[in-house]
């Protein structure tokens, strides 16, 4: 097995699974509100609930992934640097969003996109910056 696909070893892979259980936690925690709020959220945000309430679901199973790898489960160089891209790319997203205008979307809104973006990107470099740290799991 290729350093590229193996686990990294469990002592110099914690600070890893820590900064994916951040991950998980808080894109859980966003798409428990951005899904369950998703009906009150426009008034505030100006984003529609077409948005928000799929997006809160993605996060919901995004993070679920994310716990799943922060246990040990799935855990595997590839499946953090597909995390690590995914977040990339997520913050990409979030900023052609927020400078767009796309929805008519109110100060709060553009602000809480911005400040989530800039949380996902800290997130990820911390996940890079962790996983070139890791060893691999001894064979």
């Amino acid at each position: 097995m290729s350093t590229s696909t193996t686990t990294p070893d469990t002592r110099s892979g914690r600070p890893l699974r820590i900064w994916l259980g951040v991950d998980a936690a808080a894109c859980a925690a966003s798409g428990v509100l951005l899904a369950a709020a998703s009906p009150w959220l426009p008034a505030l945000l100006g984003y529609p609930v077409a948005l928000l309430a799929p997006v809160g679901v993605f996060l919901v199973l995004f993070g679920a992934w994310l716990g799943a790898m922060a246990s040990g489960r799935g855990l595997s160089r590839t499946a953090v640097r597909a995390a690590v891209a995914a977040n990339a790319v997520w913050v990409a997203a979030a900023l052609v969003l927020a400078v767009s205008g796309a929805f008519g979307a109110t100060a709060l809104g553009i602000a809480f996109v911005l400040v989530q973006a800039a949380a996902v990107a800290v997130i990820a470099w911390g996940e890079a910056a962790a996983l070139r740290g890791a060893g691999p799991a001894p064979a």
